[in-house]
């Protein structure tokens, strides 16, 4: 009986410490690369140039010509979400050319042979692109003050959208991560980047309602994670902000999609050394 006591205390220690050494193992490799962004901040003022055009520039117009009905909120408000869910997507899905350069520069065979395990790897790269995309939710959060756009500015809801941000990026940026180990070439990964980037931002809710859309158009939205995405982040943005579906299911879809994007680049990532 003691035996078995002692049996099943060791067992929950090692489990205990294999999850303490994934979470450390994760931070490691994420804190790797987060110091690439602290060393060229650069790359984070060129990332918000993108956004900063959409919102002043298409964003003024259509408000003005009034031609997409938003009720009772303002245009500008509500495209202010699907730039973000659009920056978001844009800065995460060529994630992967670094794993490439990765790759020619022998990092991957380094990293490979680390005692790190492979989900490690996968999910620190994955926290650090969450990292980004909520530095892109901070860009535009000062964007939105600059023109005085009625946004909501409350801490929780703000906290939301930082993690509606993460979570996005870590799903485009594992999404691509997956694109790059399988084309396993820098010319090919940016011609199907370009590729899909568009497809997914306009086949969204990004910029106009879903009601707007002809059925096909919807279905494909239905299937396109930056709906939901853009859905979460306009319910906690913006007042009176309409979403399609409520928070719990948004996240919930959101969540599942970057598991199993995850799993299937866990199972990728050691093809790529080859």
């Amino acid at each position: 009986m003691i035996s078995a006591t002692r049996d099943a205390q060791l067992a929950v220690s090692a489990d205990s410490s294999a999850v303490f050494d994934f979470f450390q193992q994760t931070a490691a490799i994420a804190q790797m690369e987060l110091k690439k962004v602290m060393r060229d901040p650069t790359e984070i003022l060129a990332r918000a140039v993108q956004p900063v055009l959409w919102i002043v520039i298409f964003g003024n117009v259509f408000s003005r010509i009034r031609a997409i009905p938003t009720g009772e909120v303002s245009y500008l408000a509500f495209m202010t979400p699907g730039i973000l869910a659009q920056s978001v997507l844009f800065v995460a899905i060529f994630y992967g050319i670094a794993v490439i350069w990765e790759r020619d520069l022998g990092i991957v065979h380094k990293l490979l042979v680390s005692p790190a395990r492979r989900a490690s790897l996968v999910y620190g790269k994955a926290l650090s692109a969450g990292f980004r995309g909520a530095m892109q939710a901070v860009i535009i959060y000062f964007v939105a003050l600059a023109l005085g756009i009625r946004i909501q500015w409350k801490p929780l809801p703000m906290a939301g959208v930082l993690m509606g941000a993460m979570l996005g990026s870590a799903i485009f940026a594992t999404f691509s991560f997956i694109i790059a180990c399988l084309v396993k070439s820098r010319e090919r990964f940016m011609g199907i980047g370009q590729l899909m980037t568009m497809p997914l931002f306009f086949a969204s809710n990004a910029i106009y309602p879903l009601a707007l859309m002809p059925p096909w158009l919807r279905v494909v939205a239905f299937l396109n994670p930056l709906t939901y995405l853009v859905d979460a982040l306009r319910g906690m943005m913006i007042e009176h902000g309409q979403s399609a579906h409520s928070l719990p299911v948004n996240f919930g879809v959101l969540a599942l999609i970057f598991v199993i994007l995850a799993a299937i680049a866990t199972r990728l990532y050691p093809t790529l050394a080859h």
